[in-house]
């Protein structure tokens, strides 16, 4: 046997294997799965050695076999794949980051992509063993050759390689795992549970068969008691993504199936999105929609992303880069054989083929939501009461950015419909002289229905939205208009609903009147910018509407948000209704009693707070007004 001395890695492999061990990757737990990648590598280029030249290898002869030993603490990964010989060592594993794989890529690059589908890319990989092993050991012998050789090291101290003997080819890599310390436990990864765990989670759609001994405990017979053990060789992981299947094999509660154990929720999805792309983002996406909203969805502690595959192997568990965030809820994977990986496969480069990848799913999951919005109207509604606060706050960031891409997936209710409508369809039951959307905002729906403003426009046939979320009006301000149509509030002062008649009536009542009018001004000073007669009222006395941009909705959203100082107010208009008994009755009061004409106007002002869901100011000094009048 040939000993040879020890070599030094070159300083910046040195410096860069510090560093990787130390920081690099974020979970050691990872080297399994880098290692077992590594198995892969090496028995795809077998395979393709063997198309090429005729060898009668095939698949279903490859896999990879793992061994632990507890008492003498070591992990062994064993690969029938193409080995190595000397000068391979020295190239793949005495320079660090000089892929072999990468280099085979390269070479083979006019090749089918299923022939030449290694994983590997930059050469490190392998290198994270040493976050859990104190020494590790390569017995290796390539494929046709006869002599074997031992690559051994402690790590940054250097390296040997020596002769060695081993039957048949392929590789057999050794961890001696480190002792636990107080700081870290290492002994985990010596339990075959947590083995079966890392190659479920990582590893479970290598496309080898990855197999270990395990062991089994069951009542020996004849026994109530007496348990025996035996053990058995058990294949780990389930070799074929669902994925890659095409959609024809596979039944919706297989899709269900999968998503519940795969994203841990006890409910069917809404719908899944399965597609293959190809072309400038080459790529295999499943996509689901929960059923129901996560408990923790609109909170800071929500985590979006897709899982991200690289040719079946785990990278990533959430990446969020792949969903924008009108589209978080939506759970699944992507599989990509074209992403760049930066040193680690942990570490994406953020280039334009992930920005690619990303655009594209953007624009599947909108044409889904667009389908069953035009397909699946009951389900997609069901959609909308879990997800649509989120589809709203998407339109509104980005100074509406996204509006095109939203729009037409925004749903309202519809005060004529009674259930939920889109903007669009709400456009084509317009009357024909009908220039605006009209809305209207509130608490909920009943308690917008029953505001003052909503009288006269459903007496004269219009349809009104009703916005219920506080984000509602942001987004449609945002939005400016549908299809050249603009939004406008009904609760707005200029909201112009009355005749010729009616408009000409009401001047001339405010001229009579303007004397008190002014007073009552002057009385809720501070309070509100005008008190002005209304003809939209029907059998309500008054309202409150707002003057400006900011309206009464806003100010109460924008009022509640934390850290606010400023509190921003809304330009408050008194609306009196010029055909009610009260109206004569506060015009009789001006006459003959100001102190109580004083008492009405608060009252009727508080009494338009409350209509308006707003707080009366005063609720003593309010109740002690009305029990005064009562007397």
């Amino acid at each position: 046997m040939l000993f040879m001395a020890k070599k030094q890695f070159k300083a910046e492999s040195k410096r860069l294997l510090e560093m990787m061990i130390n920081s690099i990757y974020t979970h050691k737990e990872i080297f399994l799965r880098e290692l077992i990648s590594n198995a892969s590598d090496a028995m795809d280029k077998l395979y393709f050695k063997s198309m090429q030249e005729n060898l009668g290898i095939t698949r279903e002869d490859l896999s990879i076999m793992l061994d632990v030993n507890k008492e003498n603490r070591t992990i062994t990964i064993k690969d029938c794949g193409i080995g190595m010989d000397k000068d391979d060592l020295e190239n793949n594993l005495g320079v660090i980051a000089q892929s072999g794989s990468f280099k085979f890529k390269q070479e083979n690059a006019d090749t089918d992509k299923e022939e030449v589908d290694v994983i590997g890319q930059f050469g490190v990989g392998f290198y994270s063993a040493f976050m859990v092993a104190e020494k590790v050991t390569v017995l290796t012998k390539k494929y046709g050759e006869d002599t074997a050789y031992l690559w051994e090291s402690s790590g940054v101290d250097g390296y040997t390689i020596t002769e060695s003997e081993k039957e048949g080819y392929g590789s057999e890599i050794t961890l001696y795992i480190k002792e636990s310390t107080e700081d870290e436990s290492y002994d985990d990864f010596l339990a075959e549970y947590k083995i079966k765990s890392l190659v479920k989670r990582y590893s479970d759609y290598i496309r080898y068969p990855i197999k270990m001994e395990c062991t089994h405990r069951h009542l020996k017979e004849g026994t109530e008691n007496e348990y025996e053990e035996h053990k058995c060789v058990e294949t780990l992981n389930s070799m074929v993504p669902i994925w890659k299947k095409n959609k024809t094999e596979l039944t919706d509660e297989e899709y269900n199936e999968f998503y519940k154990e795969k994203f841990l929720d006890y409910s069917d999805p809404l719908t899944h999105i399965h597609s293959k792309t190809e072309g400038t983002a080459t790529y295999n996406a499943l996509l689901f929609i929960p059923g129901k909203a996560p408990f923790d969805y609109y909170s800071k502690d929500y985590e979006k992303g897709l899982q991200l595959y690289s040719s079946g192997v785990l990278i990533m568990e959430k990446c969020a880069d792949l969903l924008p965030d009108y589209f978080s809820f939506v759970k699944g994977l992507v599989d990509s054989e074209d992403l760049s990986l930066n040193i680690s496969r942990e570490m994406l480069q953020h280039d334009k083929q992930l920005k690619l990848i990303e655009r594209s799913i953007e624009r599947t999951i909108k044409n889904e939501l667009k389908k069953m919005l035009n397909n699946e109207r009951e389900k997609y509604e069901e959609f909308w009461k879990n997800f649509g606060l989120q589809i709203k706050f998407g339109l509104y960031s980005g100074y509406g950015m996204n509006k095109e891409l939203l729009k037409d997936l925004l749903m309202f209710y519809s005060s004529s419909e009674k259930k939920l409508t889109t903007i669009d369809e709400y456009i084509t039951r317009m009357k024909e002289d009908q220039k605006v959307i009209y809305f209207a905002s509130g608490e909920t729906v009943a308690k917008i229905d029953c505001l003052p403003q909503t009288e006269m426009i459903k007496e004269k046939g219009y349809e009104i939205l009703y916005l219920t979320d506080s984000i509602d009006e942001f987004t449609l301000q945002m939005l400016v208009d549908y299809d050249g149509k603009e939004f406008k509030s009904i609760q707005s002062s200029d909201t112009d609903f009355e005749t010729e008649e009616e408009k000409n009536e009401k001047k001339e009542k405010a001229e009579e009147n303007k004397d008190m009018l002014e007073e009552m001004k002057k009385l809720l000073e501070g309070k509100v910018a005008d008190v002005r007669l209304s003809s939209r009222l029907r059998s309500h006395p008054v309202c409150l509407t707002s003057d400006g941009a900011l309206s009464i909705e806003m100010e109460k959203v924008l009022g509640a948000m934390p850290d606010n100082n400023s509190k921003p107010k809304a330009d408050k208009v008194l609306e009196i209704n010029a055909n009610h008994a009260i109206f004569d009755k506060l015009r009789s009061l001006y006459e003959t009693d100001k102190e109580k004409l004083s008492a009405y106007t608060d009252i009727l002002y508080q009494q338009a707070r409350l209509i308006e869901g707003i707080d009366i100011e005063d609720p003593v000094d309010y109740c002690n007004k009305v029990c005064s009048l009562m007397l």
